[in-house]
């Protein structure tokens, strides 16, 4: 594991690379009493050639680095602590698994240290990345999920810190997820009320913790990829979700030789019954699926809301199908440039 402690007087310390270990905390520990601890999670994968490649490890760091100021923990240089996990990584690399659908899994985490009780910005904290060799998500194929668009607890909101990965996101999501999980469901949809025309109406914001897309032909009737925008602080910026979004947009492109070409891809709102409802009952409704670093794209069957179940066909042309054809190119176009086997600059080898 990598560890780097800091404090306010001497700043960063010199990191250490070390065999796993317990930490040493505190009990007054600020990070163990007001939440001062925020994560990253992303990947990094062996190509045919034995070669271990990161993907988009800048914009995780980016990512990492703000939610450590929203935090008010001491900053980081980007490029330098890239530098500090691929050595981490090259320590390790005999952990990194060479199996197609296998990756590492690298964990950032920051702490705040500060040995005494109060809500103030730390005098004191740690950064520390572990690292665990993980399995394919679906190791027998996709397993669509079946979702409770939940309309009591809300996961963020305006102002808030929903776009960071700080440990206040995620404790009080764990409550209503299990209420879901006794009826059946393995992921929750996140809303928002908001008043649109003067109604009331749910904003669908993320689904679990994976950002949502809906593939629909909306009321125009263009063949329309939507996911939640990146403003008021109620989304995750995802790094598989901006990855798919560009993928898809290219994908989109005249003679890109995609199934997809002159797909409409938005960054925009959509709402619970003016659009998602109203869709699904005029048929509207193609595919559903969450996107995010452990399950990349994890395709949706179900969605339930206040009571009524809405199925939601995966693929028309073949019942088996575990994903839609949009859901299963996009995860074929990422993992071909995750494992190497098209070149891009989203993949950073460990070695140069």
């Amino acid at each position: 594991m990598l560890e780097i402690d800091w404090d306010h007087q001497k700043g960063w310390h010199s990191p250490s690379i070390h065999p796993f270990k317990n930490l040493d905390l505190h009990p007054a520990a600020s990070s163990l009493h007001y939440s001062l601890q925020c994560f990253e999670g992303m990947k990094a994968y062996k190509n045919k050639d034995g070669k271990v490649l990161m993907f988009r490890p800048d914009l995780n760091m980016a990512r990492f680095k703000r939610s450590c100021t929203r935090l008010a923990l001491p900053d980081f240089d980007t490029p330098e602590m890239i530098k500090l996990i691929k050595k981490l990584l090259e320590v390790d690399e005999q952990f990194v698994p060479n199996q197609d659908g296998f990756s590492i899994y690298i964990r950032p985490t920051a702490i705040a240290t500060q040995p005494t009780l109060g809500v103030t910005a730390p005098q004191f904290s740690k950064v520390y990345v572990i690292l665990s060799p993980v399995g394919p998500y679906y190791p027998t194929g996709f397993k669509p999920v079946s979702i409770l668009a939940e309309s009591h607890y809300v996961r963020a909101w305006p102002g808030g810190s929903g776009d960071t990965k700080v440990g206040g996101n995620y404790g009080p999501t764990i409550l209503p997820q299990a209420l879901g999980a006794e009826h059946g469901f393995q992921q929750l949809l996140w809303l928002f009320p908001e008043t649109i025309d003067g109604k009331p109406d749910q904003l669908l914001t993320e689904v679990g913790t994976m950002n949502l897309f809906v593939y629909w032909v909306n009321e125009k009737g263009e063949k329309e990829l939507v996911t939640a925008p990146l403003e008021s602080n109620l989304i995750l910026p995802g790094v598989t979700r901006i990855s798919i979004l560009e993928l898809a947009r290219q994908m989109a492109q005249p003679g890109s030789g995609s199934a997809f070409e002159g797909l409409k891809v938005t960054e925009g709102k959509m709402y619970m019954h003016r659009d998602f409802l109203k869709a699904h009952a005029e048929g509207r409704i193609k595919e559903v699926f969450g996107a995010g670093t452990a399950a990349v794209i994890a395709p949706v069957n179900r969605l339930a809301y206040e009571g009524v179940d809405y199925p939601i066909a995966l693929d028309p042309s073949d019942p088996s199908a575990g994903a839609g054809p949009l859901a299963a190119e996009l995860l074929k176009r990422l993992q071909d440039i995750q494992y190497g086997r098209t070149k891009s600059d989203w993949s950073w080898p460990i070695n140069e």
